[in-house]
């Protein structure tokens, strides 16, 4: 008898554990696709605007976001995004170049390590634009924007950051439409660790989008 009248008691303790692991599960669900909801975002504001170079629509400026600058010249992924640019110029697919980045000497005067090697590669002196304070991709988007009054415009990177930057772009009222370079044959770590970092950056950029702050201040 005694052993009967447990069973029941037992049959509540399993549900109610069913239920907690649930809830649990539920929580743990709804939190993922709340992470992951910005990253989504900046995919579908992108959406059809990704482009090789061979197929991008005209537009009268590449933007290419700055990158790391070494001191003998632009880091690989940095030259990457700069022959995609002198290749768009050639082609006629955009009419000038605009590089945007960190011009203090702590960053290695990103931007004028961008117009060298532009100018290296072929690219005339006079059709090239420098933004030296594009301390981030919102800042670029809204600098460009309200000082070189960009509207249209192609922007440059790498495929892991490109949806982020046509998104944003957007965002700022810029027509944007977007040509990245994979990379991950030629620097596999640095692209593995690029799109792992774009969940996180999504977070700030679906923020940017939203609030609008102004670019830094150019004496940061």
């Amino acid at each position: 008898m005694m052993g009967a009248a447990r069973g029941p008691a037992r049959r509540t303790d399993d549900g109610r554990a069913a239920g907690v692991g649930l809830w649990i599960a539920a929580v743990g669900v709804g939190g993922c696709a709340l992470a992951l909801a910005p990253y989504a975002w900046t995919r579908l504001a992108s959406v059809g605007r990704r482009k090789g170079v061979g197929t991008v629509p005209h537009r009268p400026v590449a933007v290419v976001l700055g990158a790391a600058a070494w001191e003998d010249g632009p880091s690989p992924l940095l030259a990457r995004r700069l022959d995609l640019a002198a290749r768009l110029y050639e082609s006629g697919r955009v009419d000038r170049i605009l590089v945007s980045g960190d011009n203090r000497e702590v960053s290695r005067h990103e931007t004028d390590t961008m117009t060298a090697y532009l100018r290296e590669q072929g690219v005339p002196a006079e059709r090239i634009d420098a933004d030296p304070h594009g301390y981030r991709t919102w800042d670029t988007c809204v600098r460009v924007r309200d000082l070189f009054g960009v509207r249209e415009a192609t922007m440059v990177t790498q495929s892991f950051h490109l949806p982020r930057t046509v998104a944003l772009a957007r965002a700022a009222g810029i027509d944007a439409v977007g040509v990245g370079d994979p990379s991950m044959g030629a620097r596999r770590r640095a692209t593995v660790i690029g799109y792992a970092r774009e969940v996180g950056a999504a977070v700030k950029a679906l923020r940017d989008a939203v609030l609008r702050p102004a670019p830094a201040r150019a004496e940061r």
